[in-house]
């Protein structure tokens, strides 16, 4: 049964995110349509450009993205406590770069005498900004509109370009969101479109792979003698395709005081790279000796997330989380059945529950 998207959205459950959305009809309209012969892939950067402006307006933060031929998947954290902590010029700020505002806006932003019962109307306008710009719908809604008109304009047609509203899948826990971003950003390997996560354009995977490869190079030029002789043999790898900003892990050097990933990059490298090998029916069952740790500090069954992980989606299930966090939820929705328990044990190793 479908249920309203408050119930699935909840930010005192948690932050984090899967989002989904195809196309209509689950037409090839971002790739090669092979009734034309046409090439769409164009489009494609249309989403990430896209991404890039929102991520700047939005207090929410882009975990992983891939985006295919006929849909396109997101692991986003919605950070409310930012959007509370903007100031309220702040919030007319941001929203004007998305939108021109109402005439109340347009007077008080010029400079106008305003009552007091006109103030108040600015201030609930403000308010209600600040919840939006906190807000997934929202998000999704500014990402998927402008996108269907520009296709719609280059096909020169009207009528959908996305089949419905957004699916959205809540991720409870660490291990969820591990297993849930190396979903996304294997898709391309597991569609057959790329041979390995750093060849996968469009990609979240893709550009974090470039950026840690620069890092290393980086470092290991630092640690040479300086010599005037010395040149750099070899080359770092260019991103040519638009690379949407990236939610950092932790353990980063830059990272701060702000929020990250809660697992660190050299941890979740590997074991993209571990899973994108043996994805491949002829590498399955030669690198199972190699497994990551962080698959054992999360109780995560590496046999099972493989197998998870190469099949492609059935069904979209609405939560994913450990037990226990998973019986605060079931208890907040009053659900008495529910599907996927034996999967989710499976994958999880018992301790990890998902529906």
């Amino acid at each position: 049964m479908t249920r309203p998207r408050s119930q699935l959205v909840s930010v005192a459950d948690t932050p984090y995110y899967h989002c989904i959305c195809r196309c209509v009809r689950r037409a090839f309209l971002c790739g090669d349509d092979q009734v034309t012969g046409r090439n769409f892939d164009h489009r494609k950067a249309w989403l990430i450009e896209r991404l890039t402006e929102l991520v700047k307006v939005f207090a929410i933060d882009i975990c992983a993205y891939a985006v295919m031929s006929n849909h396109y998947h997101l692991v986003v954290r919605i950070n409310k406590e930012k959007a509370e902590q903007w100031t309220d010029d702040e919030i007319i700020r941001r929203w004007r770069k998305l939108y021109h505002g109402p005439p109340m806006i347009q007077r008080f932003l010029a400079g106008a005498t305003l009552d007091k019962a006109e103030l108040n109307v600015v201030n609930d306008i403000v308010q209600q900004w600040r919840q939006r710009l906190a807000d997934l719908s929202w998000f999704m809604r500014c990402l998927n509109e402008p996108i269907a008109r520009w296709a719609n304009d280059e096909d020169g047609c009207k009528g959908r370009f996305w089949e419905g509203r957004f699916k959205s899948q809540a991720l409870l826990d660490e291990a969820a969101l591990l297993t849930c971003m190396s979903y996304v950003d294997l898709n391309p390997v597991r569609a057959g479109i790329a041979e390995t996560p750093e060849a996968s354009d469009f990609t979240s995977i893709q550009v974090r792979m470039i950026a840690w490869t620069k890092r290393q190079q980086q470092s290991q030029q630092k640690k040479k003698p300086q010599n005037k002789h010395f040149s750099r043999t070899t080359k770092l790898p260019k991103h040519t395709k638009p690379a949407a900003p990236l939610l950092r892990f932790s353990g980063h050097e830059k990272q701060g005081k702000k929020t990250t990933i809660p697992f660190t990059l050299k941890d979740y490298l590997q074991l993209v790279d571990w899973l994108g090998r043996a994805i491949r029916d002829d590498k399955r069952g030669a690198i199972s000796s190699n497994i990551p740790p962080i698959l054992e500090r999360l109780n995560i069954n590496h046999d099972e997330l493989l197998i998870y992980v190469s099949k492609k989606e059935k069904r979209f299930i609405d939560v994913m989380g450990t037990e226990q966090s998973f019986q605060q939820t079931i208890a907040q929705w009053q659900r008495k059945f529910i599907k996927g328990i034996s999967l989710a044990k499976q994958l999880f190793s018992g301790k990890i529950i998902y529906t």
